[in-house]
C-alpha cells in the first residue's frame, strides 16, 4: 500500500520535499487583506534573528511577558446551586433548524462553559457533532442583538410590540411566518395562537438542506433510517455521516455493525456513488465516483432489476459493473439492506422508496411508522412565497431564525420583496442578510437562555431549559408571537401546560421534575406527521420523468453543491471560529471555500492549486472567483463548491470568508437541485489555500496507519497488523527493544489511550471537544498558511491507492501513470487522530534544557508552563509532530482580534475553562490527556476511600466521538475497559505508531478493517 496525505505528497513535488520534514516553512506567505488575519512581522528568518540579536537576547524576548494581575471578587451571597470549582451540569438540547443533539451543559460559577453529549438520549445516545461542541461559543458572541429595535433605532419591547400589533391589525392580505424545520410542539401551539389571532396566517417552513424531495416521495414523512440493521447499504450521494438528516444518529448506528473484535468477525458492506469525495464516501467500503447527471441511470438501473418495469438505462461499463454488484448484495439481504439518495429529486426518491419497499426494508432499515421531524421544509410553499411577496400579496412578513436572503437560491427576489410587504418584522439573532431589511428587530434568546421541547422523531421527546439568565435585552420568538397574539402568559407556563397531555395528570410534578432532569423523554406530543401541499410522485411518473433528464449543456463542468461538516449552511456557525478554523474532514482546508476539481481537469487546463477561477452559470448574476483545489476522487468532468459561505453580515469573523454558492442552485419546479452546470475560466490571480494535511508530516513512512481486509482478518486475524521485523540468522524477528532509557514503573494508575481506526470516521468532533476544554486559541487563515495552527488534537486523513510498491521510485515518486490508473482518481482514505502519545521514552523530555516537559509517575508527558522558555527542542524532536508553539499572545495581541475576539473580551472569556491555563507568548503546548479531568476523577474517589472506577474519568475527545472510537481509562485497571481491550486486540489489530523506535507510547490503535474485495487494495505481486 501507499499512503499520502495530498496531491503534493503523492508528487513528491520539489516544494513539498524541501518542507516536508522541516518544523516551519522557511517562506514568507501572501500578505492577506482580510482584518485580522495577522502579517507575519518577523520578516527575517530565525537564524539571522539570532544572529543580530543573540541567543539570550531572544530567548529573555519570548519569555520577558509579564502575567497580567487579575483580581478575585468573593461572593457574598452565594447561590445555594453554586459551589466554587465545582462544575453543574443541565440537560438541554441544540438545534438550529437542521442539527440535533442532547447535550449536558457543563456549567461553571453560572456560566456555560462547555457541552457533552447526552447518553439518556436514545436518538443520540451521548454523541455529539463538531457544530453543537463549538455552539457554545456563539452564546458569548458580542456580534448577537443585545437589543430590540424599530427602523434602525433601539427600542423597548412594548414600543416594538404596539407597532407590530398596529401593523398586523392594519394587514389585509396574508401575514407569513419564515422559518426552517421546527421540532418543537410548544413553538407550534405559540405560532398557532398567533395564527388564531389573525386571519390569512401562514407558517412557510424550508430547509437550506433541502429535504423536500424525500418527503413528497413519502407522502409527506420523512423515513427513519436505522443504519446499525442494515448488512449492506448503499448510498447514492447522501453524506449521512457528515451532514444528511441526522448524522450524529446515523453515525452511531452505521458503526456498530462496522466494529470487529475476536468474537465478532462481520461487518457491513457500504457502496457509496458520489461525486465530490464526501465524509460518507472516504468511509465507503466501495466508492464509485459518478457525475450528477449519472444519478438518474443508476437509480433506474437498480429500480429496473430489483423492482422491474423501467427502462435498461446506458451507464458507463465501469459504473454498470459497480451497479451491478450492488444489486446483487442488495438482492441477497433483502429486509437487512438499506438504499438511501441525497437527492432533492421526488423521482429519484420515489424510486428509491419502490426499491427499498420491494427489498422489504420497510419496517427494519427504514420505519414510516415513527418518521424523523428534522425536515419539514417544503420547496414548493417557499417558491410560491417568494412569488407572493413580489406580487404584493403578503402584508405582513416575519422571519423566525430564518435567513432566506443569503441562503435560498432565490435570495436577490426575496430581498427586492420584502420592501414591499407593510410590515416586516425579524426574530433573528443578530441583523443579518435578511434581518437587516425588515422594520423591526426582536431578536430570538441563545437557547442556553431558553426554555424549550423538541420531537426529533415520533415518540422521542427532549427538552432544553435556560443554563443562565439571558445576556442581553433580548426574548424568546415564542413569547414574542404570545404577545403579539395578546396574551400575557409566560412561555415556561405555556409550554409546561402542554406537556400535561404527554406525562399525564397524575404524578405530573414528579414526571415534569424527571424529564427536566433527564433532559429526554418518551411520548409524542404532536398528533400527527406535518400535512404538505406538495403531490406524491409515483413510480411510473419518476421512471418517466428520469428516462428524459436533459443532458449538461456542451462544454460546459458539472456541478455539485455541498455543505461542510463544520460551516455546514453558513447560519450561526458562520461567525464561530472555532468552526471556521476546523479542517474539513477531506480537503483539510479552512477559513473559507474553494472550487475542488479533479487532477485530470486540473493537468488539462494548467492550474495549479490556488489558482482563481471564475464561475459562471445560467442566471448567475455576477461570476463567484474562487481558488482551485485539486481533491483526488472527485468525479471526472465535475467540480465541487461548499455552501455557507460568502456572508457579509454573520459577524466580525464570518463576513467576506469565501464567497456565497447558493445561487448556483437551480430552482425547478419540483424544488431545488442543487447541481449545475457551470463554465470556469482562470483569471490569472492567486489566493493560498489554508490546508493542514502536510503540515505535521510524520518522519517515518513505517507502521503510521495501518488497514486490511475482512477477508484476512477472518482468515488469520493475526496477519492483517504488521509489525517492524529484522532480519537475523534464525530469520525475521522483531527488533529489539532495548534502550538508554531507564524503564518506568508504575505503581498506581497508568493511563492509556486506544483507538479503533475501525470505528474513527473522521468527524472532526473531538477536534472541537479538545479545543472548548482546553482553551485552545484560534489563530486565523494566515497563521494556517504558515503552519501554526494550535490544536492540540488533529485528525491526520491519508489516502490510499493499490498501486504496487514497484511503481514507485526511491523518493516515494510514481514512475508512470501510463500503465495505470492515476492514484488520485478514487483513492481510499483512512482517518488517524493525532495527539501527544504520552511515550514512556519521549524525545521531547531528553532535549528540554529547563525541565519544561517531564513524565509523570502516572504516565503522562507533562508540560510546566512557566518552565518553558520556548527553545522549540521538544517540537523539533518529537517524531509525531504533535507539540505547538504559542508565536502570539494570541488573546491579548488586536491583529487576532477578529478571529479570537472571544478571548479579547470580558463577555468572550466567560467561555473559559478555569481549571485549564491559559498559554502565553513563547511557550510550548499540547495534548496532556485532560489532566484536569484525571485529577477530578482522582479527588472524587479520594473523597469516598477508593479508586476511580472505570468510566468515571474520561478526556474531552473521547466524551465527544459518536462513534466511540475513543477509548481512555487507566491500563493499572485489570477491569477496565482499556485494559481487557489491549489484551484481547494484542497480536491482531493493535500497534503502536512508529514502534520500531521504541519510544513506547501510551496511545495504542486499532488495525483499520475493510468490507471490500482483497485484490482492490492488495494486488497480487508482480512477476520479477
Amino acid at each position: 500500500m501507499k499512503y499520502w496525505k495530498g496531491i503534493e505528497e503523492l508528487d513528491n513535488s520539489s516544494e513539498f520535499a524541501k518542507n516536508a520534514f522541516a518544523e516551519f516553512p522557511d517562506f514568507l506567505p501572501v500578505k492577506e487583506s482580510r482584518a485580522g488575519d495577522a502579517e507575519d512581522s518577523s520578516v527575517a528568518p530565525r537564524r539571522d534573528f539570532l544572529k543580530l540579536m543573540g541567543f539570550g537576547v531572544a530567548a529573555a524576548t519570548l519569555t520577558a511577558c509579564e502575567t497580567p494581575v487579575r483580581k478575585a471578587i468573593p461572593y457574598l451571597n452565594k447561590p445555594e446551586e453554586v459551589d466554587p470549582t465545582i462544575s453543574n451540569f443541565y440537560a438541554s438540547t441544540y438545534f438550529t433548524g437542521s442539527d440535533y443533539n442532547a447535550v449536558l451543559v457543563k456549567n461553571r460559577d453560572g456560566r456555560p462553559i462547555k457541552l457533552e453529549g447526552n447518553p439518556e438520549s436514545p436518538v443520540t445516545r451521548g454523541g455529539l457533532s463538531a457544530r453543537a461542541q463549538a455552539a457554545i461559543l456563539s452564546l458569548y458572541d458580542s456580534g448577537r442583538l443585545q437589543q430590540f429595535m424599530a427602523k434602525g433605532k433601539k427600542a423597548d419591547f412594548a414600543d416594538v410590540d404596539r407597532a407590530v400589533r398596529a401593523g398586523l391589525g392594519n394587514a389585509t392580505g396574508k401575514i407569513a411566518i419564515v422559518s426552517p424545520t421546527i421540532i418543537s410542539p410548544s413553538t407550534k401551539r405559540a405560532i398557532a395562537a398567533f395564527a388564531g389571532k389573525y386571519p390569512n396566517v401562514e407558517h412557510i417552513m424550508y430547509d437550506v438542506n433541502s429535504a423536500s424531495g424525500l418527503l413528497q416521495a413519502n407522502g409527506g414523512v420523512l423515513p427513519a433510517y436505522d443504519f446499525s440493521r442494515a448488512n449492506v447499504i448503499v448510498s447514492l450521494g447522501a453524506d449521512f455521516l457528515g451532514t444528511w438528516i441526522s448524522p450524529v444518529e446515523y453515525s452511531r448506528q452505521y458503526i456498530t455493525n462496522r466494529k470487529v473484535n475476536s468474537d465478532k468477525r462481520t461487518m457491513s458492506r457500504h457502496h457509496q456513488f458520489e461525486t465530490a469525495l464526501s465524509l460518507t464516501g472516504a468511509n465507503a467500503d466501495i466508492r464509485v465516483p459518478v457525475k450528477p447527471s449519472q444519478m438518474p441511470a443508476i437509480v433506474l438501473a437498480l429500480y429496473n432489476t430489483i423492482v422491474g418495469g423501467g427502462a435498461a438505462p446506458t451507464l458507463d461499463p465501469a459504473i454498470s459493473a459497480k451497479v451491478k454488484t450492488a444489486i446483487t448484495e442488495l438482492q441477497s439481504n433483502r429486509g437487512a439492506s438499506l438504499l438511501v439518495a441525497g437527492s432533492n429529486d421526488p423521482a429519484v426518491q420515489a424510486l428509491v422508496a419502490a426499491i427499498n419497499q420491494t427489498l422489504g426494508n420497510v419496517g427494519t432499515t427504514v420505519d414510516l411508522t415513527n418518521p424523523s421531524y428534522v425536515r419539514q421544509g417544503d420547496d414548493a410553499r417557499m417558491a410560491q412565497f417568494v412569488r407572493d411577496l413580489n406580487s404584493g400579496a403578503i402584508s405582513a412578513v416575519f422571519f423566525y431564525n430564518a435567513n432566506p436572503v443569503y441562503n435560498h437560491p432565490q435570495g436577490a427576489q426575496i430581498k427586492a420583496g420584502i420592501a414591499k410587504a407593510g410590515l416586516s418584522v425579524s426574530l433573528n439573532d443578530r441583523l443579518d442578510e435578511t434581518g437587516s431589511l425588515c422594520q423591526y428587530q426582536a431578536p430570538d434568546s441563545h437557547w442556553l437562555e431558553s426554555w424549550n421541547d423538541y420531537e426529533p422523531k415520533r415518540g422521542f421527546l427532549s427538552l432544553a431549559q435556560p443554563a443562565i439568565t439571558p445576556i442581553f435585552k433580548t426574548r424568546q420568538g415564542q413569547e414574542s408571537f404570545l404577545r403579539w397574539a395578546g396574551s400575557n402568559e409566560n412561555y415556561y407556563d405555556f409550554l409546561k401546560d402542554g406537556w400535561r397531555t404527554v406525562l399525564g395528570a397524575n404524578g405530573f410534578q414528579a414526571a415534569w421534575d424527571k424529564a427536566v432532569h433527564d433532559g429526554v423523554a418518551i411520548g409524542s406530543a404532536l398528533a400527527a406527521a406535518p400535512a404538505f401541499s406538495s403531490p406524491v410522485i409515483g413510480a411510473a411518473e419518476a421512471v418517466s420523468r428520469l428516462r428524459n433528464v436533459p443532458a449538461a449543456p456542451a462544454g460546459s463542468v458539472e456541478l455539485a453543491l455541498y455543505e461542510k461538516v463544520g460551516i455546514g449552511e453558513g447560519g450561526v456557525e458562520a461567525n464561530n471560529p472555532f468552526l471556521q478554523e476546523l479542517p474539513d474532514p477531506v480537503s483539510k482546508a479552512t477559513w473559507g471555500n474553494y472550487v475542488a476539481v479533479p487532477r485530470t481537469m486540473a493537468v488539462a487546463n494548467k492550474w495549479e492549486q490556488g489558482d482563481v477561477l471564475s464561475i459562471s452559470a445560467a442566471g448567475l448574476a455576477k461570476p463567484l472567483n474562487l481558488p482551485v483545489l485539486i481533491q483526488p476522487g472527485q468525479a471526472d468532468g465535475t467540480v465541487s463548491i461548499a455552501v455557507g459561505y460568502g456572508r457579509v453580515m454573520a459577524g466580525r469573523v464570518g463576513d467576506n470568508v469565501g464567497e456565497n454558492a447558493f445561487p448556483l442552485a437551480q430552482v425547478g419546479k419540483d424544488g431545488i437541485i442543487y447541481a449545475n452546470a457551470v463554465t470556469l475560466k482562470a483569471t490569472g490571480a492567486n489566493s493560498p489555500i489554508a490546508q493542514t494535511q502536510t503540515h505535521h508530516t510524520i518522519m517515518d513512512r513505517r507502521e503510521v496507519v495501518q488497514e486490511n481486509t475482512l477477508a484476512k482478518y477472518r482468515d488469520n486475524p493475526k496477519e492483517v497488523t504488521e509489525y517492524e521485523m529484522i532480519s537475523t540468522p534464525e530469520g525475521l524477528e522483531k527488533p529489539s527493544k532495548v534502550s538508554l532509557w531507564q524503564d518506568y514503573q508504575y505503581n498506581d494508575h497508568h493511563w492509556g489511550m486506544a483507538i479503533d481506526l475501525n470505528s474513527c470516521i473522521g468527524c472532526g468532533s473531538c477536534v472541537i471537544g479538545c479545543q472548548t476544554e482546553n482553551n485552545i486559541a484560534v489563530v486565523g487563515k494566515q497563521q494556517v498558511i504558515n503552519r501554526r495552527e494550535m490544536h492540540w488534537m488533529r485528525i491526520d486523513r491519508y489516502y490510499s491507492s493499490s498501486a504496487h510498491k514497484s511503481d514507485f521510485d526511491e523518493k516515494g515518486k510514481l514512475a508512470t501513470y501510463a500503465a495505470m490508473e492515476d492514484p488520485s482518481d478514487n483513492p481510499q482514505v483512512v482517518f488517524q487522530p493525532m495527539m501527544c502519545q504520552h511515550c514512556n521514552h519521549a524525545p521531547c523530555e531528553t532535549v528540554c534544557p529547563v525541565l519544561a516537559t517531564t513524565h509523570s509517575s502516572e504516565g503522562l508527558n507533562q508540560m510546566t508552563y512557566n518552565r518553558c522558555v520556548g527553545t522549540r527542542y521538544c517540537a523539533n524532536n518529537c517524531p509525531y509532530k504533535v507539540r505547538r508553539f504559542n508565536w502570539f499572545s494570541y488573546y491579548s495581541n488586536e491583529k487576532f482580534e477578529d478571529v479570537n475576539g472571544h478571548m479579547f473580551t470580558d463577555l468572550g472569556r466567560m467561555v473559559l475553562n478555569p481549571d485549564v491555563t491559559v498559554r502565553a507568548r513563547g511557550v510550548m503546548e499540547k495534548c496532556s490527556f485532560c489532566v484536569q479531568r484525571i485529577q477530578l476523577g482522582k479527588l472524587e474517589a479520594k473523597k469516598q476511600k477508593r479508586r476511580p472506577l472505570d468510566g468515571e474519568v474520561v478526556t474531552a475527545c473521547a466524551q465527544s466521538c459518536p462513534t466511540e472510537a475513543i477509548l481512555f481509562g487507566d491500563m493499572r485497571d485489570p477491569a477496565s475497559r482499556i485494559s481487557k481491550l489491549l489484551k484481547r486486540e494484542d497480536g491482531e489489530r493493535a500497534f503502536h505508531v512508529l514502534d520500531s523506535i521504541n519510544v513506547q507510547p501510551n496511545v495504542t490503535y486499532l488495525t483499520k478493517i475493510r468490507n471490500a474485495e482483497q485484490s482492490a487494495f492488495y494486488p497480487e505481486e508482480k512477476p520479477a
